[in-house]
């Protein structure tokens, strides 16, 4: 009955997941236009762009390797929504909470990234595999100041002998910066800004979206996709938007306002699922929206530049302020 229980909780979440994924891919399209003083599509262009692709047949290229081609797509979306069910929704516990921790949803992310590498090589064009390489140094370069990020919080729960550091579920119960003083404060603001920068690296969005690179490499990795394919890596990556906001939601925003408002069981758990979506909402707007719409692509180059050098210096400068300010400043 449990295991019946869990299985129809994670099927609901995951359909939740997916509607609010392309809706949040609709808000980011319509502020992006309004802040260029376009009109822009409606909220819903990304359902409508959905079931247009589903409704058409995949092409497979001729030089193709078929198998990894059709399943990359499948893998993606499957390893995003994985990834949702550890995260926690409002004052919703993760479905999936007891069997993971921060280290297993970091190499989760990395496994969308993966198999559009993979499904870029096996499709045999030029252009994907420029792509898919770029892809893959992309990765090599974010993760540094991720791992920074996710290491100075689970120290920092560690050092205040909260029990099991690593899971979100401890990290949402303990907000971070009720646990450290006014050092440690601006070592976590430092870590906050340096999860805002790789959030669009981690959704290949301007200005880190070298590996698609429409004006140069024709939409990179993903050129040779079409139907439904194309379809399940657009689902996929509005999960993966909501993955990510609420990853940066569960670490530095995980209040409720239900405490506020006096609200208790069902009501609770709806008013803190709706806040918490908004907070979502929020964050890629101004971690993704905003600078995707000011600013330009980088080369390949510099998005190695940024991370290894002034994104990663920053992840270990906060990294280092969280431990000094716990150690030395005797906050402790």
């Amino acid at each position: 009955m449990v295991i019946l229980q869990t299985v129809a909780a994670a099927v609901a979440f995951s359909v939740i997941g997916i509607v609010i994924g392309l809706f949040l891919l609709g808000i980011d399209r319509r502020i992006s236009a309004r802040m260029q003083a376009r009109i822009g599509p409606i909220l819903i262009q990304p359902f409508y762009d959905i079931r247009k692709l589903f409704s058409k047949d995949n092409i497979v290229p001729e030089n193709a390797i078929p198998s990894i081609f059709h399943a990359a797509p499948i893998v993606a979306l499957a390893s995003s929504i994985i990834v949702l069910l550890y995260l926690p929704i409002g004052s919703m516990m993760p479905i999936l909470g007891g069997y993971g921790d921060l280290i297993l949803v970091m190499y989760l992310l990395a496994v969308p990234s993966l198999a559009m590498v993979a499904g870029g090589f096996a499709s045999g064009s030029p252009y994907a595999t420029v792509g898919s390489q770029r892809e893959m140094v992309s990765m090599i370069a974010y993760e540094l100041p991720l791992a920074s990020a996710v290491i100075a919080i689970a120290w920092l729960l560690y050092s205040k002998g909260i029990s099991d550091p690593f899971t979100l579920q401890a990290i949402v119960e303990n907000p971070v910066w009720t646990l450290v003083g006014p050092i440690g404060f601006l070592g976590l603001l430092l870590l906050m800004l340096t999860l805002a920068w790789v959030t669009p690296a981690e959704l290949s969005k301007i200005p880190f979206d070298s590996p698609e690179a429409e004006t140069e490499l024709a939409g990179g990795l993903l050129v040779e996709y079409s139907g439904k394919n194309l379809g399940l890596f657009t689902v996929a990556q509005g999960v993966k938007t909501l993955v990510m906001g609420g990853l940066a939601v569960a670490i530095f925003f995980p209040w409720n306002i239900s405490p506020l408002l006096g609200l208790g069981s069902y009501a609770a758990l709806a008013v803190d699922a709706a806040f918490f979506f908004l907070k979502v909402v929020l964050l890629m707007i101004i971690s993704v929206t905003a600078i995707r719409t000011g600013l330009a692509r980088f080369r390949i180059t510099h998005v190695v530049t940024i991370f290894w050098v002034y994104l990663g210096l920053a992840g270990l400068l906060g990294l280092s302020l969280v431990i000094l300010d716990s150690v030395v400043m005797g906050v402790l």
